[in-house]
């Protein structure tokens, strides 16, 4: 076991994630068998099992499955015709029909109805449970599953008969839609639902919702079939749909999200999402780029290192070293000491650059509506040597994953005088930068790039108010990292100045924007409890711990409720380093703002509990798809969402039933900085582009560390 030797780190690495790991977990993956996989486009009508294998039927043709091709014959159209007794003329047309326990029951277009033995009419049935009393209509389906209950889906929603009982659902319980086509029981008790805009199932008291590219190849689903082993089958109206249930453990995840990212996303080092030339197919991939290279790599070394502080991989400290010289050429390759570029490339890269969209005339455009925009070029500059581009106007995102991960890696990879010495070098270079040049990053042109100023003068202007308390949280964090990492006191007397001076410290209590909408920014929640792990763990003033802890308190409750297992780590590990602390007596009660009374043990008082978010970060890591491509995902219409009514909110802004975001392989993104109540989305790049494995893996191995998943 490696010992530690920081306070923050004070979990033995030993001790967690050997049983978490290997627990067993499912994953829904999705197979289209559409004319790219040399099936159809073309609606099928049905899909039935024959020795527990699908048979799609088209309407001239079926196709059989031997598991790896289809074979086609005619299709035989003679139907057998449905005997029953003649429903009343108040029924309406039937639309569906089931015997249950030797009752016969019509779902009709005007009710639920009930043909008893020994009867000679039909009655009407009005479901009741203590929640509703449903006259139902528009009765599309009824199923009997496995768990011998009865199922109807109707216009009000669905329910179930069980020992003479109805249970009901409506939006209110998490049914997400209702206008139903079909539905087929599955083993364990298991239901699924098809309906024209996707399908669900039910499982375990869940609704699951399965819609869109992501899921189906259509949403419009005309029938289901379920295999013994739980594979469901859809009938869609673009081609057959197949859902794998796959069993793995969180480690195997992992491993898959390693394999994809080594693989697709990793280019000299540096981690991205990347392109597909063709939509849908990671096959075609080629390397991309995005603003945010520096970010995203230092996100995935940090990954590693965790993964490496838990244990002690040989090639998760080569991966954490990798990600540490990708993030340190940034740094190295620019015009100046301690700037750090965004993007490196070759010269020869054969992606189309960013350079001819921002022309001077296209600058100019943006900065109708944005006056500080800037209109620089070369965007893309040419490294000393001419191999190299390198891209400028770096912004506080790439501060941000910088610190946060040379912090973590110093902590937890560098063991030697030799492999902390580099580390040291970097982060005095770039808080160097900083200080040299009035606390902004200076761009080749010789002014501040766009998102990295973080001088008083600019956060104490009215065009800098807006983010005057992320950057001033960020400041102080980057200079107790600085530190830490170097030893050098002047960081100390620099973050001093900034407190006396210019108030930052009290400006850092408000390091998160939440009103109005149009300044709350998603990405800048990553960068808020990213700057607060290293502004809290390195910090050793109690009263300014205590007004750090207030501002982690006030910027996590705005974000609490949208299931980002990130972010929940990064709050949960912060606080409970602070409640460490508190266990320790760390704060005398009596010496910590001695002229303000008991406001001291008030404070410690009221963050001495922390929400348990295990079950939260964990649903929502199981929840991640293993398919990380860009789908659009409109959930707007959904019965089981509630928009958003405060004034001035973007559009489309909303939440789950249950006071959070809709599940994360539910949403239109899967990326862990953005807004999990956008409820109509889609990633940039779409169907065009992949995202990097990193957001499972960071906020995995982080949770691993500090035992945040039971």
């Amino acid at each position: 076991m490696r010992s530690l030797l920081f306070l923050f780190f004070f979990i033995p690495p030993v001790l967690f994630g050997q049983s978490l790991g290997n627990q067993l977990i499912t994953q829904d993956v999705a197979v289209h068998h559409t004319e790219r996989s040399g099936f159809t486009d073309k609606k099928v009508n049905s899909v039935v099992l024959e020795k527990d294998s699908p048979v799609a039927i088209l309407e001239s043709v079926s196709y059989k499955w031997d598991g790896e091709l289809w074979s086609s014959t005619s299709v035989n159209k003679t139907e057998i015709p449905r005997s029953y007794p003649l429903l009343p003329e108040t029924a309406g047309p039937l639309l569906s029909l089931k015997e249950f326990k030797g009752v016969l029951f019509a779902g009709t277009k005007k009710g639920l109805f009930r043909f008893d033995k020994g009867t000679d009419q039909w009655q009407e049935v009005m479901p009741r449970d203590e929640n509703y009393r449903w006259a139902p209509y528009n009765v599309a389906v009824l199923v009997v599953d496995s768990k011998e209950r009865l199922w109807f889906g109707a216009e009000q929603g669905v329910g179930f008969l069980h020992d003479n009982q109805w249970t009901l659902f409506s939006g209110n319980e998490g049914l997400p839609y209702n206008n139903f086509t079909c539905a087929t029981a599955g083993p364990d008790g298991i239901v699924w639902f098809g309906t024209t805009k996707g399908a669900i199932r039910y499982e375990n008291d869940q609704f699951y919702y399965r819609f869109s590219l992501r899921w189906l190849p259509d949403d419009y689903v005309n029938a289901i079939a379920v295999q013994e082993d739980g594979t469901a089958w859809f009938a869609t109206n673009r081609g057959l749909g197949q859902i794998i249930p796959r069993s793995m453990t969180f480690d195997e995840k992992a491993r898959h999200f390693i394999r994809q990212t080594e693989l697709r996303n990793q280019r000299e080092g540096f981690i991205s999402p990347n392109r597909l030339t063709e939509p849908y197919d990671t096959a075609s991939f080629q390397h991309g780029i995005s603003d945010n290279d520096g970010k995203y790599t230092s996100m995935y070394g940090a990954a590693h290192a965790y993964r490496y502080a838990i244990t002690g991989d040989k090639e998760a400290k080569e991966l954490a070293v990798r990600s540490f010289e990708a993030c340190k050429w940034l740094v190295d390759i620019t015009h100046e000491p301690g700037f750090p570029a965004r993007v490196i490339i070759p010269a020869d890269f054969p992606e189309p650059l960013a350079d001819p969209e921002y022309s001077h005339k296209m600058n100019l455009r943006v900065q109708e509506r944005d006056p500080f925009w800037k209109d620089i070029n070369p965007r893309f500059v040419k490294s000393d040597d001419g191999k190299h581009l390198w891209k400028c106007d770096t912004s506080s995102d790439e501060l941000a994953g910088h610190y946060f991960f040379y912090a973590i890696y110093y902590d937890l990879v560098a063991e030697t005088e030799e492999e902390k010495e580099p580390v040291r070098e970097v982060v005095a270079d770039i808080t160097d930068h900083l200080i040299r040049n009035g606390f902004f990053l200076r761009d080749h042109d010789g002014e501040p790039t766009r998102w990295g100023n973080f001088s008083p003068e600019f956060l104490e202007s009215y065009q800098g108010w807006y983010q005057r308390g992320l950057n001033s949280m960020m400041m102080l964090s980057f200079l107790n990292v600085a530190r830490h990492v170097t030893g050098d006191p002047k960081y100390d007397e620099t973050a001093a100045m900034l407190r006396d001076k210019h108030n930052y410290h009290i400006s850092a209590m408000h390091s998160k924007e939440f009103f109005p909408p149009k300044n709350v920014v998603p990405w800048d929640n990553n960068l808020c409890l990213m700057g607060m792990i290293g502004l809290i763990k390195y910090e050793r003033d109690p009263e300014l711990l205590i007004m750090y802890r207030e501002s982690l308190e006030y910027s996590w409750l705005h974000i609490s409720k949208q299931k980002n297992a990130f972010w929940d780590v990064l709050y949960a590990a912060t606080a409970g380093y602070f409640n460490q602390l508190t266990r320790e007596e760390f704060f005398k009660v009596e010496e910590v703002f001695p002229k303000a009374g008991k406001l001291t043990q008030i404070a410690l008082d009221n963050f001495t509990e922390i929400p348990d978010l295990s079950n939260n970060i964990r649903e929502t890591l199981e929840q991640i798809p293993l398919d990380l491509i860009g789908y659009e995902m409109d959930n707007t219409h959904r019965l089981d969402v509630l928009f958003d009514p405060i004034p001035g909110q973007r559009p489309h802004i909303g939440w789950h039933y249950d006071g959070y975001a809709v599940p994360i392989d539910e949403r239109g993104h899967v990326r862990q900085d953005r807004d999990g109540f956008a409820l109509h989305y889609r990633e940039v790049g779409g169907v065009h582009s992949e995202s990097e494995g990193t957001l499972f893996l960071l906020p995995y191995y982080m949770a691993k560390y500090y035992n945040l998943i039971k």
